[in-house]
């Protein structure tokens, strides 16, 4: 269980421009205050935020932050308000071929270049992680 996430921006009015309409459809809302944007909902917390030691934000390689909608339609909302305000695609809303689990998933990276899968959990394997046989 992790208490927050936090992600680096260097241009904070285009991550809020991206993250608000991103995450409006999780059901995530924005508190900013000085140098930061702080996201919340759901008992999650998502930190935009300048870097501290005045370097320029990067993202980290490898690195895919996950966030559980309540729905597919959550999710098309997600990646399409994300893709219109500078996302970057990094696989469209949908089942993915080969998938054990058969989540929808989308992925997506913000204008920073850090990577996002937004995941609504396939109800019939969610409960016990149960792998899909095909």
């Amino acid at each position: 269980m992790y208490n927050h996430v936090t992600v680096g921006s260097n241009d904070l009015e285009k991550s809020r421009a991206f993250f608000d309409a991103a995450l409006g459809p999780l059901g995530m809302t924005c508190t900013p205050s000085e140098g930061r944007l702080r996201y919340t909902g759901d008992g999650t917390v998502l930190v935009v935020l300048t870097p501290r030691d005045g370097n320029a934000a990067t993202f980290g390689n490898g690195v895919t932050i996950g966030l559980r909608a309540e729905s597919p339609e959550a999710v098309d909302g997600f990646y399409a308000g994300g893709m219109a305000n500078g996302g970057i695609c990094e696989g469209p809303p949908g089942v993915r071929p080969g998938s054990p689990f058969r989540n929808y998933v989308a992925y997506m990276r913000d204008p920073e270049g850090n990577k996002f899968c937004c995941l609504w959990p396939n109800p019939e394997y969610a409960q016990g992680m149960v792998i899909k046989k095909d």
